[in-house]
């Protein structure tokens, strides 16, 4: 089992896919410099870039926590079957995610709490599942926290213009709307302490719901970022967003803030799609970041 423990939390990484976006550094990161991709190269390549084709790899995963006695499940991927005809890389998949989870000791009936860090498209989609023609929750039992920001504004009938596009055209209709209409939704505004150890915040920027989760417990800190960065060469430009920043100024200033704080406080960073080791700790250097240390989660390149 790919499980760390911070304090009395254990954290265990589920994956659903890895490899290509189908996007260059120069597409997926408009504001990052060629210089940051050419010389560091040598450890982006081949966890975080393919060398070869220039296409930045990801990971779509789910972090699995363990935490006052609550099983709790950070993102919750794509989802199967789900029709995505503005983003086909997405569309009508047929992974193993479930399998993965239960690989992992937990059946879709044992989860009490499923955290969307926000409500794009590789964030939502496992939270249904095709039963028949109808779109049901997959965690029957659980609460389901969403920012209610990030609700408001995806909710097509509110009409909010997006950078995204039509990329999440039905995510709302088949990944919120059955669980909020099931009763299982929790819309949370500014905080939300979820335990003694995990907490989650407003973090607005790359959408105006945009969350982090920090797990403090013991001695131990980590933060779980979502999407506020998608690649660690963000970590060494800060301000360099991602082209589905919703309000760039506001992104770059969470990111600045948040691995400010984990720089500081010794944290460990939990983005949501990392690929090789996953998360990593963080340092000051000068008006920017560097990589001090990676997880010991092992690289799905790695895996057997």
């Amino acid at each position: 089992m790919d499980q760390i423990t911070l304090g009395d939390v254990t954290i265990t990484r589920v994956w659903e896919y890895y490899g290509s976006v189908e996007m260059t550094p120069e597409t997926f990161f408009p504001e990052s410099s060629k210089e940051v991709w050419n010389d560091e190269s040598s450890w982006l390549s081949p966890h975080f870039l393919d060398h070869e084709t220039n296409i930045v790899n990801s990971a779509i995963q789910t972090w699995l926590l363990r935490s006052a006695g609550k099983t709790i499940l950070v993102d919750t991927g794509v989802g199967n079957h789900k029709e995505r005809p503005y983003a086909p890389v997405w569309s009508h998949l047929k992974t193993d995610f479930l399998a993965n989870l239960a690989r992992a000791g937990v059946r879709p009936e044992d989860v009490d709490i499923v955290i969307n860090t926000h409500l794009h498209i590789d964030h939502v989609g496992w939270n249904t599942y095709l039963d028949g023609r109808r779109w049901v929750p997959t965690f029957p039992n659980a609460t389901y926290l969403m920012p209610k920001d990030d609700f408001d504004f995806w909710n097509p009938e509110n009409g909010h213009e997006t950078v995204f596009g039509r990329g999440n055209q039905n995510v709302f209709e088949d990944s919120v709307v059955p669980v909020h209409q099931a009763g299982q939704t929790l819309l949370w505004e500014n905080s939300h302490q979820i335990d003694a150890d995990l907490r989650l915040d407003a973090a607005p920027g790359h959408t105006p719901g945009s969350s982090v989760l920090t797990l403090t417990s013991g001695t131990d800190r980590a933060v779980f970022v979502g999407d506020m960065l998608h690649n660690p060469a963000q970590v060494l430009e800060p301000d360099s967003n991602s082209c589905f920043c919703e309000d760039p100024a506001a992104a770059r200033a969470t990111r600045r803030k948040v691995l400010g704080w984990a720089a500081d406080n010794n944290a460990l960073v939990i983005p949501a799609h990392l690929g090789g080791h996953g998360a990593a700790e963080v340092a000051r250097e000068g008006d920017r970041f560097a990589i001090k240390g990676w997880a010991p989660f092992t690289p799905y390149t790695e895996q057997g």
